[in-house]
């Protein structure tokens, strides 16, 4: 499971199984979690497109609206059957862009670290998450064990790639956790009861 990532005052979590999925989840419920350039590089950061330490000083709210809408894109391709045209094209002109190119370093324990050659651009970092898309667009068994979150108000996406496919929620840690605290609840209401 994915780890949270603190990102402008907002913790993100990285439990869907793939960054565009990720991306998803930026916007659930009808709530909008990229609110700014900040929640957009603690994103950025904590879903391991830009290593910690990656300077991302040219983000800017223009940044922010272009992955809004790639991840809108990326909504319509993996919420509908069909996938719709302009969506397609979109993501597949996004992906078409180089990622940032990633360089191995020695950290200063010695061990070898990854760093991004460069500060990189946002069509770059658009070009990882929509290409990660297209990976998971194209593979049939990916696609197969896309599920969504049975949380309460939740509906997030994640690729279940749990041991019997029986994973319910998109984080044990969040949604299943607070469906374990609801169901204690019930049964202490119940046993209290005369």
């Amino acid at each position: 499971m994915g780890a949270g990532g603190v990102g402008g005052t907002y913790t993100w979590w990285f439990d869907s199984g793939r960054v565009c999925l990720d991306l998803l989840a930026t916007r659930t419920g009808g709530e909008e979690r990229l609110t700014g350039p900040a929640r957009l590089v603690g994103w950025l950061t904590g879903a391991g497109l830009a290593p910690a330490g990656t300077p991302l000083r040219g983000v800017d709210a223009e940044w922010v609206v272009r992955f809004c809408r790639l991840r809108e894109g990326v909504r319509e391709l993996t919420e509908t059957e069909r996938c719709p045209d302009g969506a397609l094209e979109q993501v597949n002109a996004l992906a078409a862009a180089a990622p940032p190119a990633p360089r191995a370093v020695r950290a200063p324990d010695g061990s070898l670290t990854c760093v991004l050659v460069g500060e990189p651009r946002c069509e770059q970092l658009l070009a990882a998450v929509a290409r990660d898309a297209v990976s998971l667009l194209t593979d049939s068994a990916a696609r197969a064990a896309l599920r969504r979150c049975e949380g309460d108000n939740c509906g997030r996406l994640y690729l279940d790639s749990s041991r019997g496919r029986r994973r319910r929620w998109c984080s044990s840690e969040v949604c299943g956790n607070r469906e374990r605290v609801a169901r204690h609840r019930r049964r202490a209401a119940v046993a209290a009861q005369p």
